[in-house]
């Protein structure tokens, strides 16, 4: 009986190990996610591969430094300026263009900063110079890096200060600037379908992806009465990118199911599951492989 029961317990144990070589922890944004995007690209990439892919869903910051940290074996982020610097200083092997969509300023449909038309920048230097609400993510992400871009562009004396992301049990630091005259500025450290909530709760303006907004606005029975208020700029554009993490620097992680997923991502078969999701017949991502 003892024979017998040894035997069962060496036959599994090829069994579990062959199904933990095929989990692969991929940090990324929360719009990937929030967007509904991963739940329809990564049950089509399990069925060609055979790949589990263990998601982690934050600012774009916060994924970066899990690369760089090696607690991940994949990245899946969109600010193009730190995932280039991430794979110049080594952490990264390669950036794979993935697919792009743009930026959104939204804001209540009064607009009681009468921002609505023109371009980007101007939109944002006349909330600034309202006493509207505006409303930061906060959180040093792509959406967040976006923002401080803008509020740059609109040559308006900023104020920097230093700010504090509370990632689960970890808080992460860095810099963050802001109109210094906003009088209703809010700064709330959360995702980006958090902050479309708190937006809308307060009649103020924010930041938002097109994804996650066409996602909350349409895709859920309580909808979403913010309304763009800026869209279509090239400043808006929202490129993202895909990198595994660098063996070299961290030997543990499984660069081989990094490198094929990013792969799968960029070849014709990703490129169309994510051209073919939609909302509504709204186009959430467009294609981007080069």
């Amino acid at each position: 009986m003892k024979k017998l029961l040894l035997l069962l317990v060496l036959l599994a144990l090829p069994v579990v190990s062959v199904a933990q070589d095929k989990v692969l922890k991929m940090s990324t944004t929360t719009s990937t996610e929030s967007s509904g995007l991963l739940e329809v690209l990564l049950p089509e990439f399990k069925k060609d591969t055979g790949i589990d892919v263990k998601v982690v869903a934050k600012g774009t910051g916060a994924a970066i430094r899990d690369g760089v940290d090696g607690n991940v074996d994949v990245i899946f982020v969109h600010d193009p300026a730190r995932e280039e610097k991430f794979v110049a200083d080594g952490f990264g092997t390669k950036r794979y263009y993935v697919m792009y969509n743009d930026f959104l300023i939204i804001g209540p449909a009064a607009d009681p900063a009468g921002a609505k038309g023109g371009d980007a920048t101007q939109a944002m230097k006349k909330i600034a110079l309202s006493e509207a609400v505006f409303v930061s993510r906060g959180d040093d992400s792509g959406t967040h890096a976006k923002e401080q871009e803008l509020w740059k562009a609109a040559g308006l004396p900023l104020k920097e200060e230093d700010a504090v992301f509370k990632a689960k049990d970890k808080e992460v630091k860095f810099k963050a600037v802001h109109p210094e005259q906003m009088k209703a500025y809010m700064s709330i450290g959360q995702g980006m379908g958090k902050t479309l909530t708190f937006a809308e709760e307060k009649q103020g303006y924010t930041i938002t992806d097109r994804g996650t907004y066409v996602q909350y606005k349409y895709g859920r029975p309580e909808g979403l009465q913010l309304e763009a208020i800026s869209e279509g700029d090239k400043a808006l554009f929202n490129p993202y990118g895909v990198i595994p993490v660098n063996p070299e620097k961290h030997p543990h992680v499984r660069f081989d199911l990094a490198d094929t997923f990013a792969k799968w991502l960029v070849s014709e078969r990703g490129q169309k599951v994510i051209g073919d999701f939609k909302l509504l017949d709204k186009q959430l991502f467009f294609p981007d492989a080069k």
